[in-house]
């Protein structure tokens, strides 16, 4: 009596270990990725005597302002009539938002009161200005 043998081999490549390497390429993309924070326009910023640091960084909208006209609002350059409807969108989408203005020392004050003007339209009132330590 002739018995047959079983030499079968399966051919699958195991994936056992998988989550395993999946979890370390995610741990390993998790701690090499820099957040970028918005680089916005290229402003000199006025010096002040005392200044307070904003709550949280996380429910804030930059608006850069230059000495040439240029606005720009989390690093896209707009139209100043097109701030309105911009900022009321932010806000419809973000209750707590704050904006906050940085602003060129030379900047001319008719810019400011346009952007406080389209701020007001949007209800956007909540509003802070940057500024750095005055150093003696």
């Amino acid at each position: 009596m002739k018995i047959a043998r079983k030499t079968n081999t399966s051919r699958e490549i195991s994936t056992a270990s998988l989550p395993d390497i999946i979890f370390m390429l995610l741990i390993f993309f998790m701690v090499t990725t820099v957040m970028r924070e918005y680089e916005g326009l290229d402003v000199v910023m006025p010096r002040a005597k005392m200044i307070e640091k904003l709550e949280s960084k996380r429910h804030t909208s930059y608006i850069w302002a230059t000495k040439d006209g240029l606005v720009s609002v989390d690093d896209r350059i707009i139209h100043i009539n097109d701030l309105s409807g911009l900022m009321y969108s932010k806000i419809a989408k973000d209750p707590k938002i704050t904006v906050s203005l940085k602003s060129d020392e030379k900047a001319t004050m008719k810019l400011i009161t346009d952007i406080h003007t389209q701020l007001r339209n949007a209800n956007a009132l909540k509003l802070s200005y940057s500024a750095l330590t005055k150093t003696n």
